[in-house]
């Protein structure tokens, strides 16, 4: 017999993360279940973690780890080295991770390999390109994981192709269930964000550029902005740490608005009243079908494939020529695809399950 779960340890490191781990937390606290918070710190400017916690209230983390940028391998190998300390001194039931980061496969070697069972929330997903560091992470955290909590039928089926049929949930998606919590907050904002940049709702174009494959190359970064640039249309840029030296040298670009990185709450307003998303990130992908706007994603392969044949999402690359065409035949699909994504009580329902379910492998 396993003893019922009564602790919860959450991993969380990056941006998306703090975001999806709004609404669980909450879920566990209403369920009279204790949770800690470790916070590994692979973003750790303020803009892109602080923010998070003070804006959408959510429970401060007792570990921050403050291991910042670096290597995969650096990220990774510190993240494993305080983990495993942590969840040793904290003994929890499970150790909770989301998607794909480096702070994800941290949290789930280190739990597992001290035999402390493993939640995945996002489980499931896959690009089909190895070359991905994040695809790496998804496929390892799957199989190691005793909990896996899938939001569509096609995560579902991706394990099952993969031989794992155990475990298996499909809850629907927490991003889903933060967006229904916490867009009513971002609208009552009011319309500063638009006023501050100049910008007219659906008159605008966002954009989020911050992959380590996109952003290698300088030049590749050039020439989109150049090409979104000669659009006439205003671009709404949230830069990245990342990116800002490589847009520093950029010259003569009248439309490209570039900003700090937004709060989640601005995001979610320049998300629902742009024309546009032009993006090579997973989470706003998914946000602009939640919103119903068209989507150009500059990445060949994308884990939401939902969203590219449903035609809201259009695949091009880093192709100047891809991009340009997308933007002149922007459609807007008739039907909404939200309903693919469950019925915004994942959170709710991933933890009955923790509470009910034994841990795979651990009964």
């Amino acid at each position: 017999m396993t003893r019922p779960i009564r602790k919860i340890l959450t991993v969380v490191g990056a941006r998306p993360q703090f975001i999806k781990s709004a609404p669980v937390s909450l879920a566990i606290r209403q369920a009279g279940l204790q949770e800690v918070m470790v916070h590994t710190g692979q973003h750790y400017d303020a803009n892109m973690s602080e923010v998070f916690f003070e804006q959408l209230k959510l429970m401060r983390p007792q570990y921050p780890l403050e291991i910042g940028s670096g290597s995969h391998a650096y990220q990774t190998g510190e993240g494993l080295k305080q983990l495993e300390g942590i969840i040793r001194q904290e003994a929890p039931d499970a150790v909770l991770v989301y998607g794909d980061t480096n702070a994800t496969i941290a949290g789930a070697l280190a739990a597992v390999k001290i035999h402390v069972p493993v939640a995945h929330i996002e489980a499931g997903l896959r690009s089909f390109n190895r070359r991905m560091p994040e695809e790496v992470n998804r496929v390892v955290t799957d199989h190691v994981s005793s909990w896996l909590f899938a939001p569509t039928d096609l995560a579902v089926a991706n394990l099952r192709n993969e031989g794992i049929t155990q475990g298996v949930f499909k809850v629907g998606d927490v991003m889903l269930d933060a967006a229904e919590l916490f867009l009513s907050q971002a609208e009552s904002m009011g319309s500063g964000l638009f006023d501050r940049h100049q910008l007219q709702p659906r008159d605008y174009i966002l954009l989020t550029l911050h992959r380590a494959e996109t952003t290698d190359t300088p030049e590749q970064v050039h020439r989109v902005l150049r090409a979104l640039d000669r659009q006439g249309m205003p671009v709404l840029f949230p830069t990245h740490p990342r990116v800002r030296p490589l847009v520093q040298s950029l010259a003569g670009l009248r439309n490209i608005r570039f900003v700090e990185p937004l709060s989640y709450l601005e995001m979610l307003q320049a998300e629902k009243h742009a024309q546009a998303i032009v993006t090579d990130s997973g989470g706003v992908q998914k946000e602009a079908a939640f919103f119903s706007i068209p989507c150009i994603t500059l990445r060949e392969q994308t884990e939401w494939v939902e969203t590219v044949e449903s035609g809201w999402n259009r695949l091009v690359g880093l192709c100047e020529d891809k991009l340009v065409e997308a933007l002149g035949s922007l459609q807007t699909p008739s039907q909404s695809i939200v309903h693919l994504y469950g019925d915004r009580q994942a959170s709710r329902a991933i933890v009955d399950v923790l509470a009910s379910q034994p841990p795979l492998w651990f009964e």
